[in-house]
């Protein structure tokens, strides 16, 4: 055996192998390979993807907390406004009803004065009649006069 043809029948092997190798084993290697780094760089990008949509995200709900902090701060602003302006319709109509109330106070007031008043007159008159009706029925005398003048001035 000589060691030249040894090794070239090794070496004549080890191409054999070599070419077996890169025509049946390597592409399957490699397309796995290959694969594997899409998967992962895909994994990646969408994993920066799904980063930015949550800080789009975080932002967005930010934003939408401010309007609606905005939006109630408004509401309760509306809400104290239109509570002022109840009360003060409501004073105003209380005002307005007191005021109203007064014065019809003051007109049954003046109503009842004015009917006693008539009465009063009413009755001065009755009791000028009738003091007129006794003086002429009886003499006239100083003493007499007086008399009757006291009795009326005691009925009154």
């Amino acid at each position: 055996m000589n060691i030249n043809a040894t090794f070239i029948g090794q070496l004549v092997a080890f191409a054999v192998f070599v070419v077996f190798c890169m025509k049946y084993v390597w592409p399957p290697l490699i397309a796995a390979i290959e694969e594997r780094q899409k998967k992962i760089a895909d994994g990646l990008e969408a994993s920066e993807r799904a980063e930015k949509d949550l800080e789009l995200a975080q932002a967005k709900a930010t934003e939408q907390l401010k309007d609606a902090k905005a939006q109630a701060a408004e509401i309760i602003e509306q809400a104290k406004k239109r509570a002022n302006q109840l009360v003060d319709d409501e004073t105003q109509k209380g005002h307005a009803e007191r005021e109203k109330i007064i014065a019809s106070g003051y007109a049954e007031i003046e109503a009842e004065r004015n009917r006693a008043k008539e009465d009063l007159r009413k009755q001065v008159a009755a009791l000028a009649i009738a003091g007129a009706q006794q003086i002429i029925q009886r003499e006239i005398d100083a003493e007499a006069q007086n008399d009757i003048v006291e009795k009326l001035v005691a009925e009154l």
